[in-house]
């Protein structure tokens, strides 16, 4: 089928899977579904201990079989030692064919693509993939195709029943002897645990693995002790210093400060700049550029920020405690500065992923959403964005909540520079779309700024503005003319990924890599 935004989905993909193509974002606001459930073991004997004496113990009390569902949080980021851990021991004990549903995997996972070449491995389904695992989907070493899914896709298809977990793995920084955790107050703190909420909810034994074990009861729990089977304690968890990473980084680029400083004169002389005004940046250096830009303005026009929310750094917490946020609702903490405030500020909450982003609740965070500034890998003439394949055609990048945030708010502003690398970042048909064009308002590159024509709106509250404004296809055009078409990339017919929109529908497929 050709579907939504003129991709086609084979049907037999389709049929396998039980799956539809992307008719839309608002496809399925009327179609109700009833959640899942896990299966319970319950625990009435008040003398049962879920302590266990080594991860080896709770994975045989969990009773591992071949092709099991395993669930994965990423607070910990490059510094997560959880996965890896959890795997080899998997492997040590002969178990194949298991399918790894993190909330995102990254360069700290490489080692798992040897996994993935033994067979331990058979598939993936994640939010972000990065590095050698990235190239072992792209190189078709998957038994069956990746699924990619955004933040708020994933907690969809968890409480749908899309993925059914047999085992979710919590690495938290503090856990007392019965399962309640928490991302702070230890050793290895990451701030928040949103990504595991819905794993603890819905897997039907929930393993919660820590490197610091601190007196019952520790409150408020971020995991309650009523969804966790076992508690497992090692040496360590994560490394917090590596938290951040080269996609969330503070730019002094040139380049990057003037698409920030575009960025924040449009979301200044937006008709939504009023006091209240929601806001969420994305990773990139010109998105997280605009929070120290957007302070003086802010201030000469008292205006506060009503909400912030999303990947949270010290930047926001330094505008929160100067007055100029109320409340930070925070479902991944980026850096320690951030880590410490939700420990000190009760205005700073941990939120959980699904009243983040899921598209399929009764009302997620990102609806109330006045702006949110997003990176990209391509933006094409229809809007449609690419943040997962590279210009090589292999898989390295994430959705994470760019999807969800591009729906719900009312400005949703993509930042990117014209060309990267030689490679016209602004182009006729992006290699993947993980953002549909439709959920886009405003690009913004070094060469100029071009708005949606379905937002006719901005299109007039700009156009007096000052702002170099030109159309989509004039900015392609201008990379076009710079540094010349690429040549198309060579894939075969293997599809090796599905990228699900974020109510499960397929939006787009990635197809093997041809090598010569």
């Amino acid at each position: 089928m050709i579907n939504h935004v003129g991709r086609e989905i084979p049907d037999q993909l389709l049929a396998r899977y039980h799956k539809e193509g992307y008719q839309g974002m608002a496809y399925r606001d009327s179609r109700p579904y009833t959640k899942a459930a896990p299966t319970v073991r319950s625990n009435s004997d008040p003398g049962r201990s879920k302590l266990v004496s080594s991860l080896r113990e709770a994975l045989e009390r969990c009773q591992l079989r071949d092709g099991m569902y395993f669930g994965f949080h990423h607070h910990f980021r490059d510094g997560d030692y959880i996965i890896n851990m959890v795997m080899e021991e998997v492997a040590r004990m002969g178990i194949r064919d298991i399918t790894i549903c993190a909330s995102s995997m990254g360069a700290a996972h490489d080692p798992v693509a040897r996994l993935i070449e033994e067979g331990v491995v058979a598939s993936i389904q994640s939010s972000g993939v990065r590095g050698r695992i990235g190239e072992a989907i792209s190189h078709g070493k998957l038994k069956r195709p990746a699924i990619i899914r955004s933040h708020g896709g994933r907690v969809r298809a968890i409480e749908e029943g899309d993925i059914h977990l047999d085992v979710a793995f919590i690495g938290a920084p503090t856990c007392d002897e019965y399962g309640n955790a928490r991302g702070v107050g230890g050793k290895s703190d990451c701030g928040v645990l949103s990504y595991s909420m819905v794993d603890a909810r819905y897997a039907d034994k929930v393993v919660v693995i820590t490197d610091c074990l601190v007196p019952f009861p520790n409150a408020p729990a971020s995991i309650s002790m009523t969804d966790v089977d076992y508690v497992c304690t090692v040496e360590e968890i994560g490394d917090p210093k590596r938290i951040v990473s080269n996609v969330v980084r503070v730019t002094k680029d040139v380049r990057e400060l003037m698409m920030a400083e575009y960025c924040t004169k449009i979301i200044a002389g937006s008709p939504y700049f009023k006091d209240g005004f929601s806001f969420q940046t994305g990773g990139g250096g010109a998105a997280l550029a605009v929070n120290g830009m957007l302070r003086p303005i802010m201030e000469e026009k008292g205006v506060h920020i009503g909400f912030a929310i999303g990947g949270i750094m010290q930047a926001m917490c330094e505008l929160m405690d100067a007055g100029l946020v109320r409340k930070i609702v925070d479902a991944q903490v980026f850096d320690s500065a951030a880590i410490r405030h939700i420990q000190e500020n009760p205005n700073h909450i941990e939120i959980s992923t699904s009243e983040y982003a899921n598209p399929m609740n009764k009302g997620a965070y990102v609806n109330k959403l006045d702006f949110v500034i997003l990176g990209a890998l391509e933006v094409d003439v229809d809007y449609n964005v690419n943040v997962v394949t590279g210009s090589d055609g292999i898989v390295r990048g994430a959705p994470g909540g760019h999807p969800d945030t591009a729906a719900g708010a009312r400005c949703a502003i993509i930042v990117a520079p014209l060309i990267r690398g030689r490679i016209p970042t602004i182009c006729d048909r992006v290699l993947t779309v993980t953002t549909p064009g439709e959920a886009v308002d405003v690009v913004v590159t070094d060469y100029g700024i071009a708005i949606n024509p379905r937002r006719q709106d901005l299109l007039a509250a700009y156009r007096d503005s000052g702002l170099p404004l030109r159309t989509i296809e004039e900015l392609r055009d201008e990379a076009y003319r710079i540094v010349g078409r690429p040549d198309p990339v060579a894939f075969e017919d293997e599809v090796v990924a599905m990228v699900e929109a974020r109510d499960g529908t397929i939006l787009d497929v990635i197809r093997k890599v041809k090598t010569e």
